[in-house]
């Protein structure tokens, strides 16, 4: 077969074209002699034998990864809702249980991806050295989840917020749907699930409308220079006190609170439970303007006198 390529490179470099007719002539004589001798023949057998081998091993190893990762994943299914029914027979509450099903669910993935690598043929100990040659940048990538991770540990210690408990913080206001090992995810008013990082939300300012389960709820109320204010305040105080989910303890209550340029400026407080904050604040601030223009009490515009000697 050498003596073959050598023919055949000898006929492409020739600068003759009888000389690399004869070395094709002579290359095909080659070819022909190691048929008829059987060398090619079974050296090309000795081949096909080795690829099939090759592609008999690695299928089957292919087919047995295939094979782990179904299981695998059915398993995890299986301990996941497992451990639901675990932590919810124990009263454990949802923040932590949302957490652990998390780091459970991702240390089970882990396992299960090693274990198919593994079945595939590559060397374990060569992933973890591979792994391992990327550590820094790895490490640096890793950081931020680290952060998170710590992070969401401090939220379920310190508890500034549960799951279902509304909260506003970094400029989002929602209810807290589950505390993630990496994430803490709200669902805002709108329907969006928000993810705020746990190592933010860590040391962020949190505002939890939940913690007391009372809210207290203020209306500004500005009414014109010359109007009665005690007619004002006793429908303010009747608009309040109507609603049924207005508190009775502690009572309304409603306060002067300024003789501004153009209007005279009233609030009145009201105590709600937290599930009632913001309907009572849309129908109230609804109720007195429905109710002001009726009976005839005047809202301020912007005014300007001016005064010619």
């Amino acid at each position: 077969m050498n003596v073959l390529l050598i023919h055949i490179l000898q006929a492409i470099n020739s600068d003759s074209t009888r000389q690399a007719a004869d070395s094709l002539g002579q290359a095909a004589k080659e070819i022909i002699t190691n048929i008829a001798s059987g060398e090619g023949i079974s050296r090309m057998e000795v081949l096909i034998q080795q690829l099939l081998t090759w592609s008999v091993s690695m299928g089957g190893r292919i087919v047995g990864a295939v094979i782990i990762f179904t299981i695998g994943r059915y398993f995890i299914k299986f301990v996941n809702k497992l451990l639901v029914k675990v932590l919810t027979r124990d009263s454990i509450e949802p923040g932590v249980r949302s957490f652990l099903k998390s780091l459970i669910n991702t240390l089970l993935m882990t396992l299960l991806l090693i274990a198919v690598i593994n079945k595939l043929g590559i060397e374990t100990t060569s992933f973890a050295a591979l792994l391992a040659s990327f550590g820094v940048a790895i490490g640096m990538a890793m950081s931020g989840n680290l952060s998170n991770f710590v992070g969401g540990m401090i939220i379920l210690l310190f508890k500034p917020y549960r799951v279902g408990d509304l909260i506003e913080a970094n400029g989002e206001t929602g209810h807290v749907v589950a505390i993630e090992i990496f994430h803490t995810i709200l669902k805002t008013y709108g329907g969006v699930n928000v993810y705020m990082a746990n190592g933010n939300m860590s040391t962020a300012v949190i505002k939890n409308y939940s913690k007391n389960n009372l809210l207290r709820v203020e209306f500004k109320v500005s009414v014109e220079y010359g109007q009665d204010l005690s007619k004002v305040e006793a429908e303010l105080y009747r608009i309040a006190q109507t609603d049924a989910r207005v508190l009775k303890d502690p009572a309304p209550h409603v306060n002067l609170e300024e003789l501004a340029a153009s209007s005279v400026d009233l609030t009145m407080k009201v105590w709600v439970k937290d599930v009632d904050y913001w309907s009572v604040k849309y129908d109230i601030n609804r109720n007195i303007y429905d109710r002001f223009n009726e009976i005839g009490i005047s809202f301020p515009f912007p005014q300007l006198t001016i005064h010619q000697d």
